[in-house]
């Protein structure tokens, strides 16, 4: 259940229409209906608003919308990791591209993905062009094996860390 919609059952439960909701909240009614709907995510002033105009606590709210991300947080990073095994950097990017703007940390996540699967590629490019089996079939498994790990490692909210990882992209600090 998102946020908007848990602000419509509980509207609903008072008797309350979209129009009053928003004289109450001095939030415009398209505001509130695409609240509702689920186009919008409310701020936390928008979300003081409500709640106080539905009498439940702002806590209930902003609780709910803080479950959400975490929830989104939880599938979306081990996706991002798991992105790793398709042995290109294009799928790790899309998922970073998709939800950076959504996701805390994924920044972090992303670059360290993105660089473990470029290490790789320069460690493979050499064995695969003079013909070095034994080394590439063991630069391929352990890449491999090491996104599975960290794949567990994020889905269960533990610290991860991909060996022999050249940083190629770093995160730019903000002065």
């Amino acid at each position: 259940m998102k946020t908007g919609h848990l602000i419509k059952t509980l509207r609903l439960k008072k008797g309350i229409t979209q129009e009053e909701l928003a004289e109450k909240t001095e939030i415009s009614v398209r505001t509130i209906q695409r609240i509702e709907n689920g186009d919008v995510d409310p701020r936390a002033y928008t979300l003081q608003s409500i709640a106080a105009a539905l009498e439940v606590d702002f806590e209930v709210l902003n609780i709910y919308e803080a479950d959400q991300n975490d929830n989104e947080t939880k599938k979306w990073l081990p996706l991002l990791h798991l992105s790793g095994l398709l042995l290109t950097i294009i799928a790790p990017i899309i998922v970073w591209i998709y939800k950076k703007n959504r996701i805390e940390n994924i920044n972090t996540h992303a670059y360290d993905v993105i660089n473990f699967q470029l290490s790789m590629s320069l460690y493979l490019l050499p064995c695969l062009l003079f013909s070095i089996h034994p080394i590439s079939l063991f630069f391929a498994v352990f890449s491999q094996l090491y996104i599975v790990i960290n794949t567990v490692k994020v889905n269960n909210g533990k610290a991860y860390k991909y060996p022999l990882n050249i940083k190629f992209l770093k995160p730019s600090k903000v002065l």
